[in-house]
């Protein structure tokens, strides 16, 4: 078991349990872009704000033309740094300061990548977090050993390609769980 939850959950969802308490988390999937001995980084992907991009592009002097990624809302990204922006994109790229995560996606905290996308150019697909969720040594699998979380290796194309809404249930559905069936009772063989 211990060497089960040491592995390393990059490129992993998390998915709340019913059980979970913690407003910041509730219903929720976390993509998780780092994590090492040090903590863990990831970001909520299926919790909307009420801004969208083309609003929080006016906030930063760009203007977003591309519809209908003008209308795509800006995430709630974790309770971490709510002022700072994150981009999940994909592919990859060369911005100023992006993690590749897997094979396909990038994470960047730097505006070239959506001063690329202002003028027309940029990534293919991205999803914009304000804040991002963190989590300090030991701290991430302490919650997985309480069944807080469940685990699964990411796919992007529940990040990109599916409705914000149903994230959770396709996220769920990669484990073959529905999770209408779970119980917010956690219990142990």
């Amino acid at each position: 078991m211990e060497s089960e939850l040491a592995s390393n959950l990059s490129n992993h969802f998390l998915l709340a349990m019913p059980g979970m308490v913690d407003p910041n988390f509730g219903g929720s999937v976390v993509f998780v872009a780092e994590h090492s001995p040090k903590g863990a980084l990831g970001l909520v992907i299926n919790r909307p704000m009420e801004i969208d991009l083309s609003t929080l592009f006016e906030r930063i002097d760009l203007k977003l033309e591309r519809a209908p990624l003008a209308g795509e809302p800006v995430l709630y990204g974790g309770p971490v740094q709510t002022d700072r922006g994150f981009v999940l994109h994909r592919p990859v790229g060369a911005w100023g300061s992006t993690v590749k995560i897997g094979g396909s996606v990038g994470l960047t905290s730097s505006k070239d990548v959506l001063e690329a996308v202002a003028d027309g150019g940029g990534p293919d697909h991205l999803l914009v977090t304000l804040g991002y969720s963190g989590w300090g040594p030991g701290q991430l699998e302490d919650e997985i050993a309480r069944n807080a979380w469940l685990t699964a290796p990411a796919d992007a194309d529940v990040i990109f390609e599916t409705p914000v809404e149903q994230r959770l249930a396709r996220a769920f559905g990669l484990l073959g769980i529905d999770p209408a069936f779970l119980s917010s009772a956690a219990g142990h063989a």
